[in-house]
């Protein structure tokens, strides 16, 4: 019999992981709060759409507000919120949860530790979705840009348990997930996640910040020598944190740690200029500014530099992004391209 399974709050990576579940034969209910995505599901189905194939499934959606009407409480609850959405959203999904049921985050950021906390540790787990490009314009349609990892020997979702074991029920769920791209259970969830975190604050807030998408900013070089250093200091900070930080981009954390020499910043700028993608992908943070949500950021490029405070390391790329996104947020900032300069300007570099 197949597993119940709750996706609560699903976007864009909620929504495709959950729509090819569904096509497999897994039990899935999505709960969402945004109204139109949930009408849209129920009387439409959930289409997926992109590099792998168009097809509509008929799903199982209801509103958090019809949350009470469930009876059958399921195995396990995959969290896609936005991060600042994770706390509230934990607890709600809990009392439908079985207690011996999982929590399984598959969100950007560094939210596992919250949702450990709140349901323990024993029953959460973590899935880095690594380089998979999805967006969700429109209700009850998910569209993936670029191309499966699986067709380049990239390993998309990697499962891991907070403790860094490799048990049965993280390889289950890895599973399960295979059917959507390669996946594999993790025994380094920690070192996964903050590569994950680099990567995309690397890219998601600049690319808000400026409006430009994934080949503009692979053209210009001073998006690309902002984007080398955020990486670098993403990195010099995971390293000072004793992580086993895996390969950012396909390049090792030391190498982007030691972009400040002459060398090896050629060697990456030649490689960025490279990155553009197949089309001009707008990454996600960008997709929110676009529909006008709330971003991302302090969970993001701002954690980066809360913990390099802590361990001491200088982040002023990231001080500047996380300055300017707020100005994006609270609208006293319009994006632009014209925002790039104040950036450089800010962490000294203009």
């Amino acid at each position: 019999m197949a597993d119940k399974i709750a996706i609560i709050g699903p976007g864009a990576v909620g929504s495709y992981v959950g729509a090819f579940l569904v096509r497999e034969g897994e039990d899935v209910t999505f709960i969402d709060m945004w109204p139109e995505h949930v009408e849209t599901m129920k009387s439409r189905g959930l289409r997926a759409s992109g590099s792998q194939g168009d097809f509509t499934v008929p799903v199982k959606a209801m509103h958090l507000t019809e949350a009470q009407n469930i009876y059958e409480k399921f195995d396990m609850a995959f969290v896609t919120v936005k991060s600042y959405d994770t706390e509230w959203a934990t607890h709600f999904i809990k009392r439908y949860v079985k207690p011996e049921g999982l929590f399984l985050s598959i969100q950007n950021c560094w939210n596992d530790p919250v949702i450990g906390g709140i349901v323990g540790s024993n029953r959460a787990l973590g899935c880095i979705a690594s380089h998979i490009e999805v967006a969700l314009w429109e209700p009850g349609h998910v569209l993936r840009g670029g191309e499966p990892g699986r067709d380049h020997g990239h390993v998309v979702f990697r499962v891991g348990e907070h403790d860094g074991r490799i048990t049965e029920r993280s390889k289950a769920i890895a599973e399960k997930l295979n059917c959507i791209d390669d996946a594999y259970a993790t025994d380094n969830l920690w070192g996964e996640r903050w590569s994950k975190l680099c990567q995309n604050g690397m890219g998601n807030a600049i690319s808000s910040i400026s409006g430009m998408g994934s080949q503009d900013m692979a053209q210009d070089s001073r998006l690309r020598l902002i984007r080398i250093h955020l990486a670098k200091e993403g990195a010099q900070v995971g390293l000072a944190m004793g992580l086993n930080v895996v390969d950012m981009n396909g390049k090792p954390a030391a190498l982007w740690a030691d972009a400040d020499k002459g060398d090896v910043f050629e060697e990456l700028d030649d490689f960025m200029s490279l990155r553009g993608g197949n089309v001009n992908w707008l990454a996600s943070m960008a997709q929110d500014v676009k529909k006008g949500r709330h971003s991302e950021i302090d969970f993001m490029n701002g954690l980066i530099c809360e913990k390099g405070r802590e361990v001491a390391v200088a982040t002023p790329f990231h001080d500047a992004i996380v300055n300017s996104m707020h100005g994006i947020d609270n609208g006293s900032l319009k994006q632009s391209p014209d925002n790039v300069d104040g950036i450089l300007r800010a962490a000294g570099r203009l």
